[in-house]
């Protein structure tokens, strides 16, 4: 009887112990999904779909994006157009005013007596003129000793001067005028040719300028076609 103990007892404690339990390779599993979990990529979430009020939302921003374009458009348009019908009024006005303007600057310049109680008012009435005349940004030019400009003269003429050097006006017949920095009528002007030479060509109809003698058609003899 204790021999059959005895050997039981040294079966079991020469039994190998087992090398894993169930608990212990469950929790291996778990770290292992738990570290390719911590590495996998983040998935980004879905973009939802706009929603029709959102659609309508940005058309609606849309429209009126363009339609205040075009407001803007069309009130520089606007301004624009009301500029130039006023500049080209202004203009018309101007130009039916200068004539008397110069009728009355002629009568004062040809007076005899500056200093009579008629020239002086009539004097005094140009100086009104003018005065309308730059409320609305008409003004004279002054062209005496300026260079000669096409664009702002009108030369009628040329002639020596001994003062005034080539291609500048020397004498000035009717003043121009300006409107807004343009030219609303250009000055009538006599330009300078220059200090006069002394020495003076001779004419090309002189006799003295061709030595031929000169013959008329009767003169001429008609040879014989013999």
């Amino acid at each position: 009887m204790q021999k059959h103990t005895k050997k039981k007892t040294d079966e079991s404690s020469t039994t190998p112990p087992e090398t894993g339990s169930p608990t212990s390779s469950a929790a291996g599993g778990s770290t292992a999904t738990a570290s390719d979990a911590s590495t996998a990529a983040p998935v980004s979430p879905a973009v939802p779909a706009p929603s029709t009020v959102e659609l309508e939302l940005t058309a609606a921003k849309e429209k009126y994006l363009r339609l205040m374009a075009d407001f803007e458009n069309f009130r520089k348009r606007q301004t624009r157009e009301r500029e130039d019908f006023i500049r080209r009024a202004t203009e018309g006005l101007g130009l039916d005013l200068l004539p008397a303007i110069d009728h009355l600057e002629l009568a004062i310049a040809n007076a005899k007596d500056k200093n009579d109680p008629f020239v002086k008012g009539v004097q005094m009435v140009a100086d009104q003129f003018l005065a309308a005349l730059a409320k609305y940004d008409i003004k004279p030019f002054h062209a005496v000793g300026e260079n000669f400009d096409p664009t702002r003269h009108e030369a009628l003429t040329q002639q020596p001067s001994e003062q005034i050097p080539a291609h500048h006006v020397m004498l000035q017949l009717r003043r121009g005028y300006m409107v807004g920095g343009r030219l609303l009528r250009a000055a009538q002007v006599i330009i300078s040719s220059g200090p006069k030479d002394t020495l003076v060509a001779p004419s090309i109809a002189s006799p003295e300028a061709s030595p031929v003698p000169l013959t008329t058609g009767s003169e001429v003899e008609v040879g014989d076609d013999e």
